[in-house]
């Protein structure tokens, strides 16, 4: 990301409220960005999703560890990367949620909503430990 305008570079605690911190944060960048409401909407959904699962699945509420978040624009790009201090996971490991007999689980739910919010998603273990999260979200044109 060479010529990225950082928009948030910050370490959460991993506690619920900062759920709602982080949110409020990547919309308010979000709105530096031009994006427009209903997409800074979609971004608050996928973001929520991606901090939940970061404090509950990847740092378990640990207190003694972190969740980074970094926002970035470039060209017409909205990048948001929120990184874990946890185990970490394989995604391809994670149950479909459309599938029939998972319907009724919660697991794979929050992926696949932010799948459907963002532009593109992208997972991967982070080093030297923890998952790292890449929602992305497509700039409009200048009109």
């Amino acid at each position: 990301m060479d010529n990225a305008q950082i928009l948030l570079d910050h370490d959460y605690p991993s506690t619920l409220d900062s759920v709602d911190a982080a949110e409020a944060e990547i919309l308010k960048a979000a709105q530096s960005a031009g994006l427009d409401e209903d997409d800074e909407h979609r971004i608050g959904m996928a973001v929520r999703e991606c901090m939940v699962n970061a404090v509950v699945h990847g740092n378990r509420y640990n207190r003694n560890k972190f969740v980074h978040v970094g926002v970035f624009k470039q060209d017409d790009r909205f990048t948001i990367r929120i990184t874990d201090q946890g185990e970490g996971f394989e995604v391809q490991e994670v149950p479909d949620p459309l599938q029939e007999g998972n319907l009724l689980r919660h697991s794979g739910r929050g992926l696949f909503l932010m799948g459907a919010f963002m532009d593109e998603v992208k997972v991967r273990k982070a080093q030297p430990m923890g998952t790292e999260v890449v929602l992305v979200k497509v700039l409009a044109p200048p009109q």
